[in-house]
């Protein structure tokens, strides 16, 4: 069945980037006649982000999921072993570690925000506990001084899961620095883009060798092709992470124009929150907190309904006016995979969030009219 084509008037929930070399850089990569993975662009993109973070070691992936599932890789978790995962996050951040056998103890989201709560973490705790897994939500940070703290006194990795934190800070530093390692997302959704692409960042250097070599699949054949090892060899589990040239080509034009995609974001976000401000002040729906410390990346903008029907009947309303916006996220303790592995707690925070938060269309080009159009609409709905 052939669908329908959408309404000439169809405002999306979102639309890739197109910055504007691109499609340049992407020529350029076919005319270097390498394709595949680690070539100019991918060097490029990798030394961007280590000079511009200050990563000891960045390694682009073929997804945000691709470099989670390397640090499971690279933490050696086993069967049987503990990591801790909001509840309220995509599947991804959970999966990565239950490929390689592991438990997940999921944590509840904080009263006024969907990002975990740092002060229940302890009580999670147990002798089989490896790791903690924090997910910036829309780029605001969670606690990270006082999660980093709680790791150190039990001897934990941390991996940040900045899916969609890239260029957000908290206290001037950037997201996906704190903890041992970070995954970053190029997805056509986020920010920056690849159209599909990731990044694992290394920020403890006893582990930057070996994460190369897991990027390679299991081989040292980048030391080699560097002339630091003399053969080429298999040395280590792995497998294939790394993107094609035409991804990361596709993100050197992105990283080269960040500053103007941000500014864009940052205008769209500012005029959401201007025009929603008043209904929210006179209780018809709710706005996520800033997070004190924090510079945002602008990533999403969400409005939180008074109940999970209000939020049904909100999405249905803006989608007879040709407009798609998305819930965001069912919490996954209540999977249909996860629900019977669950230890059973109340997780009512990451609940409550799932049955009412809505985000509304935000992406770089759209325009002032069709913005004007979803601040018009949500404003009727809850106006008449």
């Amino acid at each position: 069945m052939i669908p329908s084509p959408l309404p000439p008037d169809f405002i999306p929930f979102n639309r890739p980037c197109l910055a504007g070399p691109e499609l340049e850089y992407i020529r350029q990569a076919v005319a270097a006649g390498k394709l595949s993975g680690n070539g100019l662009f991918t060097r490029r993109c990798q030394q961007f982000f280590e000079q511009h973070y200050g990563m000891a070691k960045a390694l682009l992936t073929t997804s945000g999921t691709d470099a989670l599932e390397m640090a499971a890789l690279l933490l050696d978790i086993q069967p049987g072993d503990e990591v801790i995962v909001p509840s309220y996050t995509f599947t991804s951040t959970a999966n990565a570690f239950v490929l390689r056998g592991a438990r997940i103890v999921f944590a509840d989201s904080r009263p006024d925000h969907p990002n975990l709560d740092v002060t229940q973490l302890e009580a999670l705790i147990t002798p089989r506990t490896r790791a903690i897994v924090p997910v910036h939500y829309g780029g605001q940070p969670c606690d990270m001084p006082a999660l980093l703290a709680l790791a150190r006194r039990h001897t934990l990795w941390v991996v940040e899961d900045a899916a969609q934190a890239i260029e957000a800070r908290f206290e001037g530093r950037p997201l996906g620095t704190f903890g041992h390692l970070a995954a970053f997302s190029f997805h056509e959704t986020k920010n920056l883009s690849a159209g599909e692409g990731g990044l694992l960042a290394v920020n403890d250097p006893a582990l930057a060798a070996r994460a190369e070599i897991i990027w390679e699949k299991g081989t040292n054949r980048a030391a080699f092709a560097r002339g630091e090892a003399a053969r080429y060899e298999w040395v280590d589990v792995g497998s294939s992470f790394l993107p094609s040239e035409l991804n990361a080509a596709y993100l050197w034009a992105q990283l080269e124009s960040r500053h103007r995609i941000q500014q864009q974001r940052q205008h769209l976000w500012e005029t959401y929150q201007s025009a929603l401000a008043p209904l929210a002040a006179a209780g018809f729906f709710g706005l996520l907190p800033p997070v004190a410390g924090s510079q945002p990346n602008w990533h999403l903008f969400a409005l939180l309904c008074r109940s999970e029907a209000e939020r049904d009947a909100l999405l249905a309303f803006l989608r007879q006016r040709h407009i798609l916006a998305v819930f965001h996220y069912l919490p996954l303790h209540r999977s249909p995979y996860y629900a019977p592995r669950h230890d059973g707690r109340q997780l009512p925070h990451a609940e409550r969030f799932g049955q009412t938060l809505v985000r509304l269309p935000l992406y770089h080009d759209l325009s002032r009219i069709g913005q004007q159009r979803v601040i018009s609409t949500v404003q009727d709905f809850y106006l008449g």
